[in-house]
């Protein structure tokens, strides 16, 4: 089986279309790697919304369990705190090679990474799509 990211949660609400599951956090956030990256470690409880399986067995109350493939996390992180970082770095650089200001270079460097999660935002749409969970009973 493919590496999968599980968090364990509780099934709040369910329509024929998507299936909310609110995420409990618990330990094991404080043992993982990614903790500091994901946002689940300062989080007590979490909602998503999961496709509803039209052959669930599962009802509203349920524990279940909300699956991620692992890769999709990396590249959350990616665009949330990579590329922002080289956005940053790259106007920066650019722009100290041209011996601009660096009050210019500074705000031109912050504006371009606002412009970048702007965005990033407009696209949350498309992006929503790419991140599709699934629930294991």
């Amino acid at each position: 089986m493919k590496e999968v990211v599980a968090h364990k949660g509780k099934v709040v609400k369910m329509t024929p279309q998507v299936t909310t599951v609110a995420i409990l956090q618990h330990g094991a956030c404080s043992q993982c790697h990614a903790a500091g990256l994901c946002g689940m470690a300062d989080m007590a409880e979490k909602t998503v919304e999961v496709p509803t399986d039209p052959y669930a067995t599962y009802n509203v109350g349920d524990e279940v369990h909300v699956l991620l493939k692992a890769s999709m996390g990396m590249k959350a992180v990616w665009l949330a705190y990579f590329i922002p970082l080289l956005v940053l770095l790259a106007v920066v650089l650019l722009l100290s090679a041209l011996q601009v200001g660096e009050v210019f270079t500074g705000v031109s460097a912050l504006v371009s990474v606002g412009l970048y999660y702007l965005l990033l935002y407009l696209a949350k749409d498309k992006l929503k799509n790419e991140y599709i969970f699934t629930i294991k009973g």
